[in-house]
């Protein structure tokens, strides 16, 4: 597939290298223009683009940039993409941590349904949770015992299988996580989110989600890292997370 991926930070960059490995032709933008992302282009094997060269045939984008930076992308930026093609978010709502905050989503607007306001185009949330090193690092093939799960979640059937069948090419079990609506189950501190799980814990973790808890939970995180040190290990990030919503 041509796939665009707006954003070469953790996530971003990680699903660009892993997509290259999986076969797929990946364009790679950001904020720096052509230049600016010129050298990680090379590295991986990646064409450099800007954000219209990103999205300009792409079968699929992939969204990988903080929720502000969102809403300053181009308003011009998806006119001539085709509405059969998924924009693929990858945010999440970090208020205290990185992010001012944002009265709909405080107000109870799940994420994506506000990013899909911002861009007046459907998205479909996937590899929101799982941690920037599991999906560098975790990745295994398809059937092994100790693969890890992603959720996907969005309201177009079609949309969502390639989304799908991208995470299977990444190295994890896609889960459907039901409509975009329904996707706050896969928000920061609900049970589903960054805890490392196979396909059968993410279920478990979606369905024990209840709306509204996670919120309070997430805003206790500027405190919890601090507790975790400067550098805190994967695995302790992962305990963090497991403890905040025991299954």
């Amino acid at each position: 597939m041509e796939i665009g991926i707006i954003g070469t930070g953790n996530i971003g960059g990680t699903l660009a290298r892993k997509l290259i490995a999986a076969g797929h032709q990946v364009r790679v933008a950001n904020s720096r223009g052509i230049q600016g992302v010129q050298h990680f282009a090379d590295e991986i094997g990646a064409t450099a683009a800007d954000l219209y060269g990103a999205v300009k045939g792409a079968e699929a984008i992939v969204l990988a940039i903080p929720l502000p930076a969102l809403a300053s992308l181009p308003e011009d930026l998806f006119d001539n993409v085709p509405g059969t093609v998924p924009l693929i978010d990858t945010s999440n709502y970090y208020p205290g941590l990185r992010d001012p905050r944002i009265a709909e989503i405080d107000g109870g607007m799940s994420e994506s349904i506000w990013v899909s306001k911002q861009l007046s185009r459907p998205v479909i949330k996937a590899f929101n949770n799982i941690l920037a090193w599991s999906l560098a690092e975790s990745g295994r093939p398809k059937g092994s015992p100790s693969r890890l799960a992603v959720a996907v979640a969005g309201d177009d059937v079609t949309q969502k299988q390639v989304v799908m069948n991208l995470v299977e090419d990444t190295g994890f079990d896609p889960v459907d996580a039901g409509s975009l609506e329904e996707s706050w189950r896969q928000q920061p501190s609900t049970p589903a989110y960054c805890c490392d799980y196979n396909a059968q814990e993410m279920k478990k973790g979606l369905a024990a989600a209840v709306r509204g808890e996670a919120a309070a939970k997430r805003d206790r995180l500027p405190e919890l890292f601090g507790k975790l040190g400067a550098n805190p290990t994967h695995e302790a990030i992962v305990a963090m997370n497991r403890s905040l919503n025991p299954l």
